[in-house]
């Protein structure tokens, strides 16, 4: 039998050793999320057996998984599998759409991909919208969708694409996602606002969907012309490294993105990839 004390320290060391991201490739979506959770100390690691868990993919257009408006269907699928293996009592999967929700859900894929797993997926209830204090930079508050802070853990799953003007849109800027009211009204201050939901909005995990990038006329697109397989995912805690990795996959840099600088000057996360260990796998 192990002393505890040796058990302890050899947790510590795994935990040292473990990578702040892993950047997965390979040709099945679902053997490379796996891969990736897998290598960060695997699901496991993030949910317990009786958690009530809320994954959070992009839903919000009326477009088909090929175009790459929404999160890829089997990213999203592994994820609630991986969750439910883990013992979680229930999955909620939702997204407030921008276009109707009943053609968006259906068009991405994710219903047909999760509901025969068990998830419980939903459109989201307008009475569920509760003011939440967030004290940031730009939003003092803000109706969010109590769902999010009533669970057990929360998983982020959004794709990486073009956006007209975030510039891009990944883990962070999906947040807009359980926002209520009239979410236009924050673009004026879009980046600071972004980063102030990650105030109040933390997840356990981030699973970045970059399968199918969308490289122009972001977020909605359309045209296949527009569309970059990269056979992609990357995952980790740190929300910001996620998304400043991720903007490496077009070209840019974190730095490049407002949102981004604004939340590694809050202490959210980390913006200089040089401090953050990242583990590449290809399958």
């Amino acid at each position: 039998m192990v002393p505890k004390d040796l058990l302890r320290l050899t947790n510590l060391a795994d935990a040292a050793e473990r990578p702040d991201i892993v950047v997965a490739t390979g040709a099945s979506p679902a053997a490379i999320t796996k891969a990736a959770i897998d290598a960060l100390g695997g699901i496991k690691s993030f949910v317990s057996r009786g958690d009530i868990v809320v994954v959070k993919p992009n839903m919000a257009w009326d477009r088909l998984p090929e175009q790459a408006a929404n999160t890829n269907p089997e990213v999203v699928a592994t994820v609630v599998r991986l969750c439910l293996e883990a013992g979680a009592k229930k999955v909620k999967v939702f997204d407030r759409s921008v276009n109707d929700p009943r053609r968006c859900y259906v068009q991405s894929g994710i219903p047909k991909a999760v509901s025969p797993l068990g998830a419980d997926l939903f459109y989201m209830d307008d009475r569920k919208f509760k003011e939440k204090q967030i004290k940031g930079n730009a939003l003092k508050s803000w109706p969010l969708y109590t769902e999010v802070f009533e669970a057990d853990k929360v998983i982020n799953v959004p794709i990486a694409k073009h956006h007209g003007l975030a510039k891009l849109t990944m883990s962070m800027k999906n947040w807009m996602g359980v926002m209520g009211g009239s979410r236009n009204q924050i673009h004026q201050k879009i980046d600071e606002s972004l980063a102030d939901l990650c105030l109040v909005i933390k997840p356990t995990l981030t699973i970045l969907d970059a399968v199918r990038v969308l490289v122009a006329n972001g977020p909605q697109g359309g045209n296949l012309a527009d569309v970059r397989k990269l056979d992609t995912v990357v995952a980790g805690i740190d929300q910001v490294a996620i998304d400043s990795f991720g903007a490496t996959l077009f070209g840019m840099k974190g730095s490049d993105l407002g949102y981004v600088r604004a939340a590694d000057h809050m202490g959210i996360g980390r913006m200089d990839l040089s401090q953050v260990r990242i583990r590449k796998i290809k399958i």
